[in-house]
């Protein structure tokens, strides 16, 4: 019996009632509106569950209480919402990609540079 699109209840031979984790093949993916802080939207497929998966968390229960995979299920989720972030920050980076390190440095202080000119010219110009 489904509890929810992500909670099942089970029932064993003896009676007890216990919930797992429909599934955790989930897909969490970030995004950037406005302000600072990304949207995070979880998918099963093709269907929306972020309000499931708020519910669950935020519910007055403690899941990890009743479901039995729950930790599991959340340590998955945290890994998944990281690399989801990382992955969005990535694309709004300005950094070019694929360079060592000592490239990456040159180019944090043309960078600096570049955005230090103005106020440099400014300096110079009124002397």
């Amino acid at each position: 019996m489904a509890v929810s699109d992500i909670v099942e209840q089970y029932e064993d031979e003896h009676g007890n009632i216990y919930y797992k984790m429909k599934t955790h093949d989930i897909e969490v993916h970030a995004t950037q509106t406005t302000g600072l802080a990304p949207v995070i939207t979880y998918w099963m497929g093709a269907k929306e569950i972020t309000d499931d998966i708020r519910n669950l968390r935020f519910s007055p229960r403690a899941p990890s209480s009743y479901i039995q995979d729950y930790e599991e299920f959340q340590a998955l989720l945290y890994t998944k919402e990281q690399r989801a972030i990382n992955q969005l920050y990535e694309q709004m980076s300005i950094k070019p990609r694929n360079m060592s390190s000592g490239k990456q440095i040159l180019w944090s202080f043309f960078v600096i540079v570049i955005a230090m000119l103005p106020l440099l010219i400014a300096v110079w110009w009124f002397k």
